[in-house]
């Protein structure tokens, strides 16, 4: 009997991993195919169930597996354990690569490449869910405005206007990255004062625009746009310096430069998408107003926002009850 190899602790420890070998290159292509086509994922996640494919596969390969019958439960526990130890994996992406191991198995399985599926006895964990990070008011109007005041482009006032539209109408309606990416020129609403978005799972939503983005998106739209894309009457809403749509690479760095300009470390495009719904709990929205802000389908994803609101709460407790102020 083949004894147990240790725990992964040699493979060095990258952002990407390492290019696959046979036979796990032709499954991995197989796969991606299977969810891409038949499953209809996103592109985002596809990439990211392929990015835990190809940790697996190279987790087996290192326990000395040559064929994917040989995987036993065992080596699938001893992989998971590795995503922590030595991948240093947060918590949550360890749960979705545990759902992408799964779902890999029961295809296998589904399609004769296995004839037991390791995955079956394996417990699933709770998913942690850390309260979401959010900007105070104040922080928001540094963001929102730091482009209305500073030149961060050489004198490219056009692609100012653009960063103040997009910044504030992601702050206004709770935009994705990929949302601003996608969104196009015909989804803006300007007489009803609202977007259309096609979030997760090709789900339509219609969401209101405040005021102040309104504003910001009429000024970029009359004054920029046509100066980014001359030729362009059509298209994306949002463009890059050559007229080209924008990635969510593009986003999160044009979100970095504006909030290092406005003083502020640490912020993510997510993070807009974040206070835009917890400032509406707080101020007294239903949940389920919410919950079709976002494009949640399930409300428990919303309820999230609900214990925010509960910590606000209770430092608001702690602060004023008169009790509490002596101890």
């Amino acid at each position: 009997m083949r004894s147990k190899p240790p725990l992964i602790t040699d493979p060095p420890v990258t952002s990407s991993p390492d290019p696959l070998q046979e036979p796990w290159t032709g499954l991995h292509r197989l796969f991606i195919a299977y969810i891409r086509v038949e499953c209809g994922l996103s592109e985002n996640t596809v990439d990211n169930y392929g990015r835990d494919l190809t940790y697996l596969f190279q987790s087996l390969h290192y326990f000395g597996v040559k064929e994917l019958e040989s995987t036993t439960p065992r080596l699938v526990v001893d992989h998971m354990q590795a995503l922590t130890s030595v991948r240093k994996l947060a918590a949550e992406s360890t749960v979705r690569h545990l759902t992408t191991v799964r779902m890999f198995f029961r295809w296998a399985r589904t399609t004769g490449r296995i004839s037991q599926d390791p995955t079956t006895i394996l417990e699933r964990p709770h998913r942690w869910r850390r309260l979401p990070d959010t900007l105070s008011p104040g922080q928001l109007e540094r963001l929102l405005n730091v482009s209305r005041d500073q030149d961060l482009y050489d004198g490219n006032l056009a692609l100012r206007l653009r960063d103040v539209a997009m910044l504030e109408l992601m702050y206004s309606s709770g935009l994705r990255a990929s949302e601003v990416c996608n969104c196009q020129l015909q989804d803006y609403f300007v007489t009803l004062g609202a977007i259309r978005l096609l979030g997760k799972g090709n789900k339509q939503r219609m969401v209101p625009v405040g005021k102040p983005a309104q504003a910001a998106l009429d000024e970029y739209l009359t004054q920029a746009r046509h100066l980014l894309a001359e030729w362009q009457t059509q298209g994306r809403l949002f463009i890059s310096v050559r007229g080209k749509p924008l990635t969510r690479a593009a986003v999160w760095q044009i979100v970095k430069r504006n909030a290092a300009a406005a003083g502020l470390a640490g912020v993510y495009p997510h993070q807009l998408r974040h206070s835009f719904a917890t400032h509406l709990v707080i101020g007294g929205a239903d949940l389920r107003v919410v919950q079709e802000f976002l494009g949640h389908s399930d409300i428990a994803t919303t309820a999230i926002y609900t214990h925010v609101d509960r910590a606000r709460l209770k430092s608001v407790h702690a602060k004023f009850h008169p009790r509490e102020r002596r101890a």
